[in-house]
């Protein structure tokens, strides 16, 4: 294998490495999106030309590098051309099968020719070892001569892959090539001592297409001669202009995905990902079978939030839901109590919020798979969407009105997404399926409604305790000690929320030092800082904005979410993260099948040090992963039993510690984590407590 000489900062695609306080896990961006489809779903040449269009007209919405050539990233999203390849199928020096039975993989490649042979190989390797057939490649024709300086210095070499679907069920196909995917991105990535960072599966499949790079709306048909071409045509072109708001562009975040362009950012982006880590170990899927294993870790947090969205809905749309369904899981729209909504639709949503958590944030996303297109807005409306339908069938819909122009005569509707919303176009059926109809569909193709009424458990209707014990006068000033209140917390901090029932208010200003620099001891909490949104979103909270805010969680043991069962709807759901004492005496009472309590103390020796806690940890960590093999549906750890020998361990390196460690252990979702603890009394030590991994937290 050949070697390069890694940069310290920087590899060959551009992309920095995580350095001092610099992480790439932490990048958003805003961006235009938009797409033209022909409700007749036959291939057309001017299709692609409006959807260049779309792109230069949505140009304003990216941004351009300081070297006034290099822009964001930009691309567009193709059904596969299948009449353009067949009219160069002379140069490629190979046949091509029918359309369907094989695929196209565009990818980037290193410039090292040498590292370039060696991902050829291993790509070849993979494809062949899962059953289809390598019929040839391609090199992709660019011109990169108007192409700005930090984009031509590390523009990767872009090459097309043709597979043949061999004896693979057509069925399968789409499925088998995301694991040939997997398995050679795993591969090139494994690699040590080489600079592989150029090295990148843009698209690999049989229906549909990406070209894009780091460029313009404008520079994107002269980059690409192929697009230009008379002969290549599709029904459908998905658009996407980036803006990075506070990212570093690179040729692989441009977008489209692979399913999907966005506008927008996922605010709850590192939760998402930590709840889908857990479930990695408990995943199962009958059509994907022993292949499951391979396509592990499901999420590459190296991408961008939405190149981690982007894997999230492959998963579930090749583990057999179909792409509208996927898209009501992940951005459902807003329900409950005091929203209008079909009884049938409600419970499709509150069966699978215990299945997974939504990916919230202002979001625009439109999204394809060959068959369907069409766009979403989250559930705030906080990105906009408007859509033109022409009379001669063509559906127009993008972040902005006016991207193409049409004739007055010839436009049938105009309008614009609303918030929660779906947009979707059937290629199939050649027709809009309005919102009402396709989330109607797939909210009754399961008995949802009666799942969610034989399976629903809430606090209030478990066996209320008769009396639960007060704190003595004494006892109360002896655990304030213990914690180390403050008169300054009780008085400024904790009496205007026990007399108001709201955060106190203060003033802007805050000169206490910084927890790091301090010499006094400062509890656990304090070296924390808030992680406010970084783009453009609008204070939201569930008391201003009830209707689509909510605090509700459910508590308890997770099912393998690729599947769907009465069982799914699953454990004991909560209004709110927050707990009384006589809510938790509920719990721990409860006999319920489905509620299974362990209680852990998290103490240790009051004389020892820091090897003491340590083993302490340990302890816990092992007494809790024994309860959920027997049976245990929640761990509750507790301070209450601390005493002069036993001092409590701050709560929250006990509960983030422990999740860490279940997994790890791959038992995370077998078991909720509640907290008894005293050491709570700010509105933010509640806010990390849940960041970190606790589902609720009783305040005693």
């Amino acid at each position: 294998m050949s070697k390069t000489i890694l940069p310290t900062r920087w590899n060959a695609a551009g992309s920095r490495r995580a350095e001092g306080l610099y992480d790439p896990a932490f990048e958003h961006d805003s961006c235009g999106v938009g797409f033209i489809a022909r409700l007749d779903a036959k291939p057309d040449h001017q299709i692609v030309a409006d959807g260049v269009k779309i792109l230069i007209n949505l140009e304003h919405r990216g941004a351009i590098g300081g070297d006034k050539g290099t822009g964001d990233g930009a691309g567009l999203l193709f059904k596969l051309p299948d009449t353009f390849f067949r009219t160069i199928e002379h140069e490629l020096g190979f046949s091509i099968p029918p359309e369907g039975d094989y695929a196209v993989g565009m990818i980037f490649m290193p410039q090292d020719a040498a590292l370039r042979n060696d991902c050829i190989s291993a790509f070849e390797k993979a494809a062949k070892s899962e059953g289809t057939r390598v019929l040839g490649w391609r090199a992709v024709p660019v011109q990169s001569d108007h192409l700005g300086e930090l984009a031509r210095r590390t523009q990767p070499r872009i090459e097309q892959i043709f597979l043949g679907r061999g004896t693979i069920p057509q069925e399968h196909f789409e499925r088998k090539l995301l694991v040939i995917r997997r398995v050679i991105e795993k591969e090139v990535n494994s690699w040590q001592g080489v600079d592989t960072g150029q090295f990148y599966v843009v698209t690999l499949s049989s229906q549909i297409i990406t070209y894009k790079g780091l460029i313009t709306g404008t520079q994107l048909p002269i980059f690409y001669p192929d697009i230009t071409n008379i002969n290549f045509k599709t029904p459908f072109t998905l658009v996407h202009q980036r803006y990075s708001t506070n990212t570093l562009p690179t040729w692989r975040l441009a977008q489209p995905f692979r399913l999907l362009a966005h506008n927008g950012e996922i605010n709850t982006l590192r939760g998402n990902i930590n709840r889908m880590r857990a479930r990695e170990a408990r995943i199962q899927s009958p059509l994907f079978g022993k292949d499951i294993e391979k396509i592990k870790p499901i999420l590459i947090e190296t991408g961008s939030d939405s190149a981690i969205f982007d894997n999230a809905l492959e998963l579930l749309v090749r583990a057999g839901r179909s792409l509208p369904h996927c898209m009501m899981m992940m951005i459902p729209e807003a329900y409950g109590p005091k929203v209008r909504m079909s009884m049938d639709k409600q419970a499709f949503y509150e069966y699978h919020s215990a299945l997974m958590e939504p990916w919230d944030g202002p979001a625009a996303v439109a999204f394809t798979d060959g068959r369907y297109i069409g766009a979403t807005l989250d559930r705030n409306g906080l990105r906009p969407a408007r859509y033109t339908i022409t009379k001669d069938g063509r559906v127009v819909m993008a972040s902005e009105t006016g991207v193409l122009d049409f004739e007055p005569e010839n436009i049938l509707r105009r309008g614009r997404l609303q918030a929660g919303k779906m947009f979707l176009v059937d290629l199939e059926q050649n027709r809009i399926v309005p919102d009402n109809e396709i989330k109607a569909k797939i909210s009754r193709q399961r008995p949802y409604r009666r799942w969610v009424k034989v399976n629903h458990v809430e606090l209030r209707g478990l066996f209320a305790p008769a009396r639960v014990p007060r704190l003595e006068p004494l006892q109360l000033r002896r655990l304030q000690h213990a914690f180390n209140y403050t008169d300054e917390e009780l008085k400024i901090i904790l009496a205007p929320m026990a007399t108001n029932g709201q955060e106190p208010v203060g003033s802007m200003g805050n000169d206490a030092a910084l927890a790091v620099l301090s010499e006094r001891p400062q509890l656990l909490f304090g070296y924390f800082k808030q992680l406010f949104a970084q783009v453009t979103n609008p204070p939201i909270d569930p008391l201003r904005e009830e209707l689509v805010m909510s605090l509700e969680s459910f508590v308890g043991r997770e099912k393998n979410f690729l599947e769907e069962t009465p069982e799914h709807y699953r454990g004991l759901k909560l209004q709110h993260p927050v707990l009384t004492p006589s809510d938790l005496a509920r719990i721990r009472q409860s006999e319920y099948t489905t509620i299974k309590t362990t209680e852990i103390d998290i103490l240790f020796s009051a004389t020892g040090g820091g090897k003491e806690m340590e083993t302490a940890l340990d302890t816990i960590f092992e007494q809790a992963k024994s309860a959920i093999l027997e049976g245990s549906t929640i761990i509750i750890l507790t301070d209450r039993n601390l005493a002069k020998e036993r001092a409590p361990i701050p709560v929250m390196l006990a509960a983030a510690g422990l999740h860490h460690y279940l997994i790890k252990e791959g038992l995370r979702n077998l078991a909720g984590i509640i907290l008894e603890t005293g050491e709570v009394r700010e509105v933010m030590h509640f806010a990390l407590l849940i960041a970190y991994g606790a589902d609720a937290i009783c305040p005693y």
